[in-house]
């Protein structure tokens, strides 16, 4: 065959393999995107919320209400189909108070594995984990509590006992919302197949007290099970805030490891940039673009910029201080010149708590329905309601669609067994290509020798003659 043939029929090969490639590489998940919108998880997530704190208005870290709370989101996990893990711990006393306990609630649901290179070669699977995870207690800041040994004033004995008090608080955002989006990834996450991350859910318990459910969860965890750990996403309070965000962890400050820890914080950006979610439902992903420099924000002696990081601390920490890279998702505002104005909310109605709401007594149901619930509306003029108005459903469904397409990114350590096959397939390919080329070059090489054996015996007399010339100045070149 015509070697300029053979050239053009590989490569008109590899470029269809170049072509396919990316659709080899997607990871597989059996769902029809095609039918219905994304997110479209209807009210299954923000009716969860709402439960939690009207049934447990009084869940703080310890409690008999959080226990009750834990308790409930066991049934849930189970109505799911899945059987938790149940790991409790407990605060020791102080000598003036006793010992308290808590839980936390574990669901881990295993994944495919990933291919790694091998230090001796070669590639074996390797299961990598991935963390879902909040806290399901909730608790009113110590200066806002109701001071029960207070004898009432003038002004107070004046209130009817039937007058509905303007604030009940019961954490609907901070963070029954959170637990709620959880459990909807959770629903969600059972239609997706081949992830190839192992994925793990936790609900942690006193997560008010210093993040103390989280901090357990890792001190719990094995060394294999540590060194495993790809990726923590925390969710925290996504109802009471103007905005959406998604952070990184403090470790990213670092500058030599800050695109190895803000990877995965990016990769949630561009799952809810390639979807529809602002089409159907308004919504956005926002991140902390404040940019304030000067700052020494994570206390390690060098100056910081304030970007891409929270103010809040939540469960993440735990995380975060064991250099696991995490995305943190609260509802904030970090539109503001200096952190020290920051604030969740500019909503004129919501500045009773000069714009706080998360441990103040606006952390309430009824309070936040009444301002931030809206009509539902018909986005694309077709004369059907397609859009809920309802802040908290939308919040909490499209967090956690965000977070489960988040999963199918991949892991930076290796390949999922689809993409595996598909890398082989390529080497093979190129390794094919490579062989046949070179036997199509040997075979030319081998065409042009036959051509200059038919040329002029006189020109090849004296091109021998000049070879061996050559060959002898060489030799006595060398022998010298």
């Amino acid at each position: 065959m015509n070697s300029t043939l053979v050239k053009r029929l590989f490569a008109t090969a590899m470029c269809a393999a170049v072509f396919a490639q990316p659709l080899l590489l997607t990871s597989c998940k059996n769902k029809d995107k095609d039918k219905g919108k994304p997110a479209d998880y209807g009210t299954y997530g923000a009716d969860i919320a709402r439960e939690i704190a009207s049934q447990y208005p009084d869940r703080a870290a310890y409690s008999e209400g959080e226990s009750q709370t834990g308790a409930y989101i066991e049934g849930k996990i189970k109505e799911l189909g899945f059987t938790p893990e149940i790991q409790t711990f407990k605060k020791e006393g102080d000598g003036k108070t006793e010992a308290k306990s808590s839980a936390n609630y574990i669901v881990k649901i295993p994944g495919t594995g990933f291919y790694c290179a091998q230090d001796g070669g070669g590639y074996e699977i390797e299961h990598r984990v991935a963390i879902i995870g909040t806290h399901y207690d909730a608790a009113i800041l110590p200066e806002y509590k109701p001071k029960t040994d207070a004898k009432k004033d003038s002004k107070d004995s004046k209130t009817k006992e039937t007058d509905t008090p303007k604030y009940v608080f019961d954490g609907i955002s901070d963070n029954a919302s959170g637990t709620a989006c959880v459990l909807t990834a959770l629903k969600a996450f059972k239609e997706y197949k081949d992830v190839g991350y192992d994925v793990w859910f936790v609900f942690f318990g006193a997560g008010t007290d210093n993040h103390n459910g989280a901090e357990e969860f890792c001190k719990a965890l094995s060394k294999e099970e540590f060194y495993s750990i790809d990726v923590m996403y925390n969710i925290d309070s996504l109802y009471s805030g103007d905005k959406v965000y998604a952070s990184s962890g403090f470790k990213s400050l670092q500058k030599n490891r800050k695109y190895e820890m803000r990877r995965k914080l990016y990769q949630t950006y561009d799952v809810c940039f390639t979807n529809t979610l602002y089409t159907n439902y308004g919504f956005d992903l926002y991140y902390n673009e404040a940019c304030i420099k000067g700052l020494d924000i994570d206390d390690d002696g060098y100056k910081d910029v304030f970007s891409e990081v929270p103010i809040a601390i939540s469960d993440y920490k735990a995380f975060d201080d064991r250099f696991i890279p995490i995305v943190y998702f609260e509802s904030f505002d970090y539109n503001y010149t200096s952190m020290e104005k920051m604030r969740e909310t500019k909503n004129l109605t919501l500045q009773d708590f000069d714009g706080t709401v998360r441990g103040t007594p606006a952390d309430c149901t009824a309070f936040l329905d009444s301002i931030l619930v809206e009509e539902d509306k018909d986005r694309d003029g077709d004369g059907e309601i397609d859009c809920t108005g309802d802040r908290l459903q939308i919040r909490i469904n499209c967090v956690a669609f965000i977070v489960c397409e988040a999963l199918l990114k991949g892991s930076d350590k290796g390949m999922t067994p689809a993409e595996y096959e598909a890398f082989k397939i390529e080497s093979t390919r190129q390794t094919f290509y490579s062989e046949t080329t070179k036997a199509t070059e040997t075979s030319a090489s081998s065409e042009t020798s036959d051509t200059s054996d038919s040329l002029d015996t006189s020109e090849t007399s004296e091109s021998s003659e000049s070879s061996e010339s050559s060959a002898t100045a060489t030799t006595k070149k060398a022998s010298n």
